[in-house]
């Protein structure tokens, strides 16, 4: 049911009449509610806000409401927790309890972005929220408004229109009259709740605010009592199901399974994805002999090609991996062995370019595999080496053997004069 006279009408249901508030005109639809709006700024009032249930765009032109600062509060927030976020990670980081990262430096921008973004979006949230409640002088739960039975439906299905007493054009007849006049469905006078106690805030919640504050400085004091104590105590671990979580690291022992073994190995008849590697002869260094049994390659896989750059390759790979023992000219004295005779030790590593050494007579295939599996006391290095890597230092080793057998029939003769 709806009145679309100019009827004005008491507040006598709110239970006693106050001091006047103002006046509340209800409207169909957010359209009309707009037109009203812009009638009544038109009027030149300035005290008056609109309700709906819902966003309502073109609303705030309507009212002649100007830009608010809540968006430099939101920005000054979010340089806010920026500047503390990366403030937090110097200190911790690079300046309290330096971390030290494989000598990565202690302090850098991209490394500390994501807890800069998090504190810069948490600050920014923060600041939105509480600055939207003390712009807008929230809570008021006390408002008058709330005493009008009417008025429920601003968050359901109908659109208001306020006018309070305090602005300077109010007039109870003439502002109800141009409510009524821009289509009000209803005009109904407004009043203050006569009892002074129910406009303060309730004591409780200053309780529970007083309350809150106490508990949220429980963490810092902690920290500060940390900070200045020392304990023989071990940590206590509040989420202990991460701590020590139900685990069985590699190649522990773990009693649910019979034989003990924690490592259960590859699943019979599964490859991981990528490792198929079913050429032999590049990732095994093998070949087929005309029999159909495997045999060393002689020579090198298709992928490996000779050239300077890979050359250079071998040389990097192997002053790295290999020269340590075998030492950069591959006579076995790197500086492994040398440290052991130094200590009074002995501890041959191989001769890889003799003219004696199996190594030269070693199939390159074979080569490679020692390379990458290991013999006797030499480790494998197929899990740091990459393949073509392990070919490369292949054909550097072959290198430095033709270099250290070189016969006078090696030099060019244009350049045999110059020899001592």
């Amino acid at each position: 049911m709806t009145n679309t006279s100019n009827e004005t009408t008491s507040n006598a249901a709110a239970g006693g009449q106050g001091e006047l508030y103002g006046v509340l005109a209800e409207f169909a639809t957010p359209g009309a509610l707009i037109k009203a709006a812009k009638k009544v700024r038109d009027a030149g009032y300035q005290g008056f806000d609109c309700y709906s249930p819902f966003p309502v765009h073109g609303i705030d032109e309507a009212m002649g409401i100007k830009r608010t600062i809540l968006p430099l509060i939101v920005f000054g927030g979010g340089l806010t927790g920026l500047g503390l976020g990366l403030l937090l990670q110097w200190w911790t980081n690079a300046y309290d309890w330096k971390w030290i990262v494989a000598g990565k430096p202690f302090f850098s921008i991209p490394a500390n972005i994501p807890v800069a973004f998090e504190t810069t979006i948490l600050m920014s949230v923060f600041s939105a929220f509480f600055g939207m409640w003390i712009l807008n002088k929230l809570p008021q739960v006390w408002h008058p408004l709330f005493r009008m039975g009417r008025f429920v439906r601003a968050t359901d299905d109908s659109f208001f229109l306020a006018i309070e007493a305090a602005d300077a054009k109010f007039s109870r007849e003439e502002t109800a009259a141009l409510l009524a006049g821009a289509g009000a469905l209803q005009v109904e006078e407004c009043f203050k709740d006569p009892d002074p106690e129910t406009r303060q805030v309730p004591k409780w919640i200053y309780a529970v605010i007083a309350t809150s504050i106490a508990f949220s400085l429980v963490p810092f004091a902690l920290i500060a009592k940390a900070r200045n104590s020392t304990s023989r105590e071990p940590h206590y671990h509040v989420i202990s199901d991460m701590d020590f979580q139900q685990k069985v690291k590699s190649d522990a022992q773990f009693d649910l399974f019979g034989d003990t073994r924690g490592n259960r190995g590859a699943i019979a008849g599964t490859v991981a994805r990528g490792a198929a590697n079913a050429d032999e002869a590049y990732y095994a260094g093998l070949q087929a002999s005309p029999d159909g049994s495997k045999q060393w390659l002689l020579g090198l896989p298709s992928q490996v090609a000779p050239s300077a750059d890979t050359l250079q390759r071998g040389r990097d790979q192997y002053n790295i991996y290999c020269a340590p023992c075998h030492g950069f000219d591959g006579q076995g004295n790197g500086a492994i062995p040398q440290r052991a005779a130094a200590l009074g030790g002995a501890w041959a590593a191989r001769n890889l370019v003799a003219a004696d050494s199996v190594v030269i007579k070693m199939p390159n295939g074979q080569l490679y595999n020692t390379i990458s599996n290991g013999f006797n006391t030499m480790a494998g290095y197929k899990e740091q080496i990459a393949v073509a890597d392990r070919w490369a230092i292949v054909l550097y080793t072959r290198a430095l053997q033709r270099a250290a057998n070189a016969s006078q029939g090696d030099v060019p003769p244009a350049q045999l004069s110059q020899l001592p």
